[in-house]
């Protein structure tokens, strides 16, 4: 199976973010920089592909940057844990349900504010009504 390479403009395409968020992971060390070619260009193989689309997804579900290092780590092998994955996940969306839970506290006070004065414009400035407790 023939590997693809790309210089850092097409891997960067490739995976959907910037030139410079590549360097960036670079620094962070989410992804190593690779050698660079005889013309000074750095080539970006399937594997990094790989991690830079990762990172981007993982990021897209409210990862940080750290949390990502950390499941991208490996067991010594080179295996990524796929437990490690499932327990991230379950920790993100519990985080995620508790923001909502909330939220949606926070809907129903400024429902009850908005009707408040509505109804009085001297209750609408006495945030410390029981109704918006």
């Amino acid at each position: 199976m023939r590997m693809s390479v790309r210089t850092i403009g097409q891997a960067a395409e490739a995976a959907g973010i910037n030139v410079e968020t590549i360097r960036y992971y670079e620094r962070r060390g989410l992804i190593e920089q690779p050698p660079s070619s005889g013309q000074g260009y750095r080539h970006y193989d399937d594997a990094v592909l790989w991690r830079l689309s990762f990172i981007r997804r993982a990021k897209d579900l409210g990862f940080t940057l750290a949390e990502i290092a950390g499941l991208l780590e490996t067991d010594g092998t080179g295996v990524r844990s796929s437990g490690a994955v499932l327990a991230a996940a379950g920790s993100r969306l519990a985080a995620v349900e508790q923001e909502i839970t909330d939220l949606e506290a926070t809907r129903v006070r400024l429902r009850s504010l908005l009707v408040l004065c509505a109804d009085d414009d001297a209750g609408c400035l006495d945030l410390d009504h029981p109704c918006l407790a």
